[in-house]
């Protein structure tokens, strides 16, 4: 299993969600981190997973053995948050 991290705005973007959505986020994470590579973002070194209507963005650094995650919110959330790399 792969140790956990998050960047400096995660908890701004987890704050955000309500009580019942931090649950679900939490057991995603937990599942990640068993089998962290799925969909791989085009173009940025990141991975996305769905959690009903929202999304959770990830980094895998594998000679570290470390996931850190960097974002988590609604689909149009998700994609300002993608567009701001380009």
């Amino acid at each position: 299993m792969y140790q956990i991290a998050y960047d400096d705005k995660w908890g701004y973007y987890f704050d955000q969600l309500d009580e019942e959505t931090k649950e679900r986020v939490v057991k995603k994470i937990k599942k990640i981190l068993e089998f962290p590579e799925k969909r791989h973002l085009k173009h940025i070194n990141f991975f996305v997973d769905e959690i009903g209507q929202n999304r959770i963005t990830y980094a895998v650094y594998k000679e570290q053995n470390k996931v850190k995650f960097y974002f988590v919110g609604t689909h149009k959330e998700y994609e300002k948050w993608y567009d701001h790399f380009f």
